[in-house]
């Protein structure tokens, strides 16, 4: 295995660039998140302003209140939304919505800025989606979706989207120091200054861990972002450049039977040399005029992104003597952008609102392939092919009040997909296209009382990885149909407190898709998911906050087959809440998430637990300067499971069959963090 330790440490580099920076910030008024105040949400915008009852906004400050063990879970703050990890902290994060495991994001389209986050055709899974290049306290707001009901929403966003938006400027400099166990070390610096009737924003994050596992995860992380804004979000422009790179030792899953045996502890690695690196490079703009009647919106950018991503979940079931760790490769070119324009026309006694867009992206992927390795060293190639991947789509959508108590939201949205496959034999390669439409349509009725409800049913899709659209044998569907429909309510019952729910349901049709650690396709079958969410907000006297959410799920597949019709990984049950404190110098956050059991086979017969993780953060103005703040993460030190699976693998020793068991990857143990705030 060759050595990627850096040859400083995190804190020591982020020294030596603090002056330079530290200079750019200089002489700024006031400091960003000091105090730390928590927002509500308006009492006059959260009734009046939806298109179903699912949709939201997450402030700012609401998610500086949030404890995190890692950047995506600012997500988290949707209700409803779970992220957990099997891997090493370098790798995307699993997602879990709406009775779905999303694995590393298929079917849950984010964007950062503009910009898409699921790479489609990816090495290690369809729709892979990164965050860890997200730096959270950069983050203005995130607007959330749910359902296939919005027509600006395109490839993976059947169960839900999120769009995560930036600051245009900090209100100062700062600097901070966070230390923490298991070798946890993070530097943080930020800055701004006026440049030509603008601001150029600036940040770098540095950070180091290890983790509690027993093989060292030895995580190095670098962290960047440059960025001009001019004007406001509604006659403004913004320029950003970013850059991530990080590598890092990774604990798999490992079978539950050795753990019981006493063969391999909670935090054992069966394969050591397991982990990764990956790096983000990106260049994007956004532009936005607007006047009383219209607005006219663009944004464009550019990204390349490189993983190489070594994991070994079987052992040696394929491999008895050298094992069966692959390497995963994806190394992409993504550009793209969107052009949108709304406008009032007259209508019934009110103005009829229109949107219409364009948005195209190209995907170039130099290669994506997967390799048999040992020890991180390539011992034969499964597969290897070079991938172009272009769409082009077109949306409109209008809004009518037909009544001061009646209105209506109507979208039709167009798709079109061509697939390019050049690879390292014959079969796999070729050339095919696809296109698909998609009506939305929704009623929103009221308000009454303070009190909304909306009624909302939609066509949407998901993309198939392109290798198998071309291959020779199985050949995919490239586009998949989604559909679903919500009922639901959103009010505000008394000053203060906000609530909704919703009912819901999502049919996806029959499903091929590649399977990346075995490097070929693999049907699945039609499916259904319905629940119910309940999420409520209330801000209490004495400078409190009060948030619950609740999600019940049903799973389940609609054809008849002996093995069984539940859909392994499934969620069922979800709760989460939360209360914070801002009061003087002082503020406080507490977060309980629940995350239910899942079945994790189609008989139902192996089921996983479930979770209860409570998370707190405490901070401390010691002075307008200075403020330090302690995060304890996994508060009660439960020891519970991340995630599992059921599937065969091998130990050294075990029959060649393998054994069927469960794999888990655990949840980190209790942890804390202090970080010391410095305003420049």
């Amino acid at each position: 295995m060759r050595s990627r330790t850096t040859k400083n440490s995190a804190i020591g580099l982020l020294v030596a660039v603090a002056v330079p920076l530290n200079l750019v910030a200089a002489g700024l008024p006031g400091r960003e998140g000091v105090p730390v105040i928590i927002v509500t949400p308006d009492d006059n915008g959260f009734v009046g302003d939806a298109d179903a009852a699912s949709q939201g906004t997450i402030d700012k400050r609401q998610l500086e209140s949030r404890p995190l063990l890692r950047p995506a879970e600012v997500l988290e703050a949707i209700p409803g939304v779970v992220i957990t990890q099997h891997s090493g902290s370098g790798k995307a994060n699993q997602y879990f919505l709406r009775g779905f495991n999303l694995d590393h994001g298929t079917d849950f389209a984010v964007h950062v800025d503009g910009m898409p986050v699921n790479l489609p055709s990816h090495g290690h899974g369809q729709g892979y989606a990164d965050l860890n290049f997200l730096i959270p306290e950069l983050i203005d707001h995130v607007h959330y979706r749910k359902g296939p009901y919005y027509a600006d929403e395109g490839d993976f966003s059947a169960a839900g989207a999120a769009h995560v938006h930036l600051k245009r400027s900090l209100s100062a400099g700062f600097s901070e120091l966070t230390a923490g166990y298991y070798g946890y070390r993070r530097g943080l610096l930020g800055g701004n200054q006026t440049v030509e009737r603008g601001n150029l924003l600036g940040m770098l994050e540095i950070g180091e861990g290890n983790g509690p596992w027993t093989n060292p995860e030895q995580l190095r992380k670098l962290n960047g972002i440059l960025r001009y804004a001019h004007g406001d979000d509604k006659n403004g422009l913004t320029l950003t450049a970013m850059a991530y790179a990080s590598h890092w030792n990774s604990t798999d899953q490992i079978p539950l039977r050795a753990v019981q045996s006493g063969q391999l502890g909670r935090f054992d690695a069966v394969d050591a040399t397991d982990g990764g690196r990956t790096s983000r490079y990106s260049l994007s703009t956004q532009w936005v005029e607007s006047d009383a009647s219209s607005s006219t919106r663009a944004n464009a950018y550019l990204i390349h992104s490189r993983l190489n991503l070594f994991s070994n979940f079987t052992f040696f079931l394929n491999d008895p003597v050298d094992g069966d760790q692959i390497e995963q490769v994806d190394r992409r070119t993504v550009s793209g952008g969107e052009l949108s324009h709304a406008w009032r026309t007259p209508g019934i006694g009110r103005d009829i609102e229109h949107t219409a867009g364009l948005q195209l992206r190209n995907d170039n992927i130099a290669e994506v392939g997967l390799h048999d390795t040992v020890a991180r060293q390539r011992v034969g190639t499964v597969r290897s092919d070079r991938v172009v991947q272009t769409s082009a789509s077109l949306f409109y959508l209008n809004s009518i009040a037909w009544t001061p108590w009646l209105r209506s939201v109507a979208g039709l949205r167009g798709d079109r997909y061509r697939f390019r496959v050049d690879g390292d034999h014959p079969g796999n390669s070729g050339t095919t296209s696809d296109a698909i439409a998609s009506p939305k349509f929704g009623l929103v009725f009221g308000p009454w009382s303070e009190a909304e409800y909306f009624l909302n049913y939609g066509y949407g899709f998901h993309s198939n990885d392109a290798r198998g659209t071309t291959i020779s044998v199985e050949r995919v569907t490239p586009l998949v149909r989604a559909k679903g429909g919500e009922v639901g309510f959103r009010a505000t019952p008394f000053n203060g407190v906000h609530t909704s729910a919703a009912l819901w349901r999502l049919d996806i049709d029959s499903e091929l898709v590649f399977i990346g650690d075995a490097g070929t396709t693999e049907p699945s079958r039609p499916s259904r998911r319905e629940g119910i969410e309940w999420a409520s907000y209330i801000k209490a006297p004495h400078n409190i906050t009060v948030d619950f959410d609740l999600t019940l799920s049903r799973a389940r597949f609609k054809d008849d087959e002996p093995v069984g019709d539940h859909i392994p990984g499934s969620t069922t049950r979800t709760m989460s809440g939360g209360l914070t404190y801002a009061e003087g110098p002082w503020s406080a956050g507490l977060r309980l998430r629940y995350f239910g059991p899942r079945p994790l086979i189609e008989d139902n017969s192996e089921r996983s637990g479930s979770s209860t993780l409570v998370n707190a953060k405490l901070g401390y103005a010691v002075t307008k300067q200075v403020r330090i703040g302690l995060d304890v993460l996994n508060l009660f030190d439960r020891k519970v499971d991340d995630i599992t699976y059921f599937y065969t693998s091998r130990l050294q020793g075990e029959p060649a069959a393998g054994v069927a068991d469960k794999h888990f990857h655990p949840a980190e143990p209790r942890s804390v963090r202090l970080s010391v705030l410095l305003q420049i």
